[in-house]
């Protein structure tokens, strides 16, 4: 499967962006989803995931109640809601897809996406 994330930009504080991932082929409800990021000068990190379904979420405590996951397997996309921003946000975020269930280990992800930059100013 391909993926393409699309939706970063400048934002300020605050505010928020809406992230989405198109993926290729005809089999995208048979993957686990989830969304990476990875700050300057740090390593990526976990971000959100969505089960095959779309039934369970789980969230990185970082972005927990500010941040939202969903799937519309119809249109093969996956995309992630991002209110009330904040500087340390700032990050190339990556969508990524499992063959098994979702989870939170980059390490179990087999495809991903290019990545798109999202910058908070303060």
């Amino acid at each position: 499967v391909q993926l393409q994330a699309s939706g970063g930009g400048l934002v300020q504080a605050g505010g928020s962006l809406r992230l989405s991932c198109a993926a290729s082929g005809r089999t995208f409800s048979s993957y686990g989803m989830g969304w990476f990021r990875q700050a300057p000068g740090k390593e990526r990190e976990f971000v959100a995931a969505i089960s095959r379904s779309g039934t369970i979420t789980e969230y990185a405590d970082s972005v927990k109640g500010r941040f939202t996951i969903s799937r519309d397997n119809a249109r093969n996309t996956v995309s992630l809601q991002m209110n009330s921003l904040r500087p340390e946000d700032t990050a190339v975020y990556y969508c990524a897809a499992t063959k098994g269930p979702y989870n939170t280990y980059e390490f179990r992800y087999d495809y991903w996406g290019q990545g798109t930059l999202v910058t908070v100013s303060s």
